[in-house]
């Protein structure tokens, strides 16, 4: 009788899975200060890179960073991608876009959603600025960013992509 069942060859099981995020120092402190509306980064002493979110040392030297800026929520689109695609939980419906973006006074690029913008118009090096969440609302998570929307600025040139001081495109001597 038993061989005249069918073979399981598989089920569907729903898979939960939660994680616990543990900051080291440098994003602790990064995080602490988003709650507080700001945006810090760290400067390698070695080769001046400065580091958003901080990592608590250098991904090219590996050297320890600890020297904090405070940075503009002003930024440069380095890439990005028109999604289009659903993401099944994901409250946010295509098409959208996920950019890198690069705050000035930093040289490496964070991942954030960009919106008030026709996707099609987006481009690199197009400036872009921070829509927070109201301030009640902020809590240890840069999702106190709402999303990034274009700014009415030149667009930055690639080669001066991440070279930007903190005050911004129209703080360079040169633009």
């Amino acid at each position: 009788m038993a061989d005249q069942q069918d073979t399981i060859t598989g089920i569907d099981v729903p898979v939960y899975l939660k994680y616990n995020f543990t900051a080291g120092a440098g994003p602790a402190r990064f995080l602490s200060q988003v709650k507080n509306g700001k945006l810090t980064g760290q400067r390698c002493p070695r080769c001046q890179q400065v580091y958003i979110p901080p990592r608590g040392s250098c991904a090219a030297c590996g050297v320890a960073t600890e020297e904090e800026l405070v940075l503009p929520d002003k930024a440069t689109v380095q890439s990005f991608t028109i999604v289009s695609i659903p993401i099944p939980n994901n409250p946010i419906k295509p098409p959208y876009i996920i950019a890198n973006l690069v705050l000035d006074g930093a040289n490496i690029s964070f991942i954030h959603l960009m919106s008030e913008c026709v996707n099609e118009d987006v481009r690199i090096g197009q400036r872009v600025q921070a829509v927070w969440k109201p301030e009640e609302e902020w809590d240890y998570s840069m999702d106190n960013i709402r999303y990034f929307k274009p700014l009415d600025e030149p667009d930055v040139p690639v080669a001066q992509i991440g070279k930007l001081p903190v005050s911004g495109w129209e703080g360079m001597s040169d633009a």
